[in-house]
This record gives C-alpha cells, sequence and structure tokens, in this order.
C-alpha cells in the first residue's frame, strides 16, 4: 500500500488528488492537511483521510506532496522537518523551490522529486513538468509521474531546467488566457456575442494545438499553411511581428525565470 499525502489542498492538490482518485487505485491510500477546513471537507467524496497537522500527514506518509505557496514553506518545513526520514519521497510543486533547498531544511538523504504542474490539471488535462533527481528509484519516480499522468501530460526535463521550464508550462495558461481576451474583447467591438467570441477561439485554440502535437508539421510550417500571400492572416502577422510579439513572449519567459530564481533564495 502506497500513502500519498498532501500538505496543501488548494486547487492545485485537489486536481493531482482528483486525478489518482480516478485511477481507483486500491492500493494507494490518500491523506491531506490543509489549514482551511473547508478543503478538506471537499476531499471527503474521493476517500482523502484528512490529517491534524503536517507533522501528522508526514509521519504516515511515504510519499509527501508540498502543494503550498513557495512563501508558506518555511512555516512548513518548520513543522515537518522532525518527522522527514530517509525513507519518504517529498514532492514539491512550488515554483523556483530546488531539491537541495528542501534537503537543507528536512535531511540531507531525504529522496524528492520537483514538479511544475499547470491549472488545466483540473480538468485532466495538465501538462507537468518533472524531474528526477539521482538519488531517487527509478520505481519511486515512476511511481510519482505516473500520478501526474493520471491527469494529463508529463515531460521529464533536467532538474537545473525546473525553474526555466515554469515558462513554458507552468505560467503560460495565463499568457494564453491574455491573449485570448485580447481576441474575444475584438470580436465584442465589432458586435459578436462573446460566448460566441469564446467558443470559436477556444476551439481554435484546441485545434491549433492537437496541428501542433500531431500533425508533422513544423511551427513555421503551420504559420505558413494558414498565411495566403495577400490575404488577410498575412496583413494581421504583420502588425504581430511589428509589435515584436515573439521578443514580448520571450520577455515574459525570462521575467518568470528570474522569479523563481528570486523565491529559490
Amino acid at each position: 500500500m502506497n500513502s500519498v499525502g498532501f500538505i496543501g489542498a488548494g486547487n492545485m492538490g485537489y486536481a493531482i488528488i482528483k486525478g489518482i482518485s480516478g485511477t481507483n487505485d486500491p492500493n494507494i491510500k490518500l491523506f491531506a492537511f490543509d489549514t482551511k477546513p473547508e478543503m478538506l471537507e471537499r476531499l471527503v467524496p474521493l476517500g482523502v483521510t484528512a490529517c491534524g497537522s503536517a507533522k501528522e500527514l508526514t509521519e504516515k506518509c511515504g510519499y509527501v506532496f508540498l502543494a503550498v505557496k513557495p512563501q508558506q514553506l518555511e512555516e512548513v518545513f518548520a513543522g515537518i522537518a522532525e518527522a522527514v526520514t530517509a525513507d519518504k519521497v517529498i514532492i514539491s510543486i512550488c515554483a523556483g523551490i530546488s531539491a537541495d533547498y528542501i534537503k537543507s531544511k528536512t535531511i540531507a538523504d531525504v529522496k524528492v522529486i520537483p514538479v511544475m504542474p499547470n491549472t488545466p490539471l483540473l480538468l485532466g488535462e495538465g501538462a507537468s513538468a518533472l524531474a528526477k533527481c539521482a538519488d531517487v528509484p527509478d520505481s519511486e519516480f515512476e511511481f510519482v509521474k505516473n500520478i501526474f499522468a493520471s491527469c494529463g501530460k508529463v515531460a521529464v526535463v533536467p532538474e537545473n531546467k525546473m525553474r526555466e521550464v515554469i515558462a513554458v508550462n507552468g505560467s503560460s495558461p495565463a499568457f494564453i488566457y491574455l491573449f485570448a481576451k485580447a481576441f474575444v474583447e475584438y470580436a465584442k467591438g465589432e458586435g459578436i456575442s462573446e460566448d460566441s467570441a469564446k467558443e470559436l477561439f477556444a476551439q481554435s485554440l484546441i485545434g491549433s494545438a492537437k496541428m501542433i502535437t500531431d500533425s508533422g508539421y513544423t511551427i513555421d510550417e503551420l504559420i505558413k499553411m494558414v498565411s495566403s500571400p495577400g490575404g488577410t492572416t498575412l496583413a494581421g502577422l504583420d502588425e504581430l511581428y511589428g509589435g515584436k510579439l515573439e521578443e514580448t513572449v520571450k520577455k515574459a519567459c525570462e521575467s518568470c525565470t528570474r522569479r523563481a530564481y528570486e523565491l529559490s533564495k
């Protein structure tokens, strides 16, 4: 029996728990602790056992998820440090927090798996990046990897790129939503209903994403396929190129990465 516990049962913790629960794996026992009782109450239908403290949860569980904000970690570590042993696996979904930092706050030989998930996990459509640290056995890493695969796609990246990947999958949904908002606002200004605009643009996002992953074409080739010479798409692209969209996106990603390094200090 694998005991899996969540310190923090907010949106991300809830999404992962929901994914695990949906597998109906009889060999997984779920636990959770949160300072807000209402967060734990919504987990009852998923078969989760509530714990009275983060320390109690850590003592009971072999796999411990840190599903809190990075700013809350100092308090969490102060509460669980005595309960952390070498046989535990700590899974951190806290942006910018390294395995070495977690070890420095607990014990040097605890096993740590850093993960950067994203909010579409709530719908089972997440994109999660995981890093395999050298001291984590393959079997335990695969167990955690399969947890995230139960609620979306997963990719394994080098441990030293876990801060850089945040912009690619962790923060990018917010950037995409802002992009979508601009299209919807334009449509509303032209007398097209918001509902119609959202439905059309959202489906365009879904279809475009499928073309990127499934068509076999490069992104540049896909752009060219939509861009007839002298047509409407090229006229719009000229504005985006003129506004330096690609450069702006790169700067946004770099800002994410800088903040991740700041949070890790």
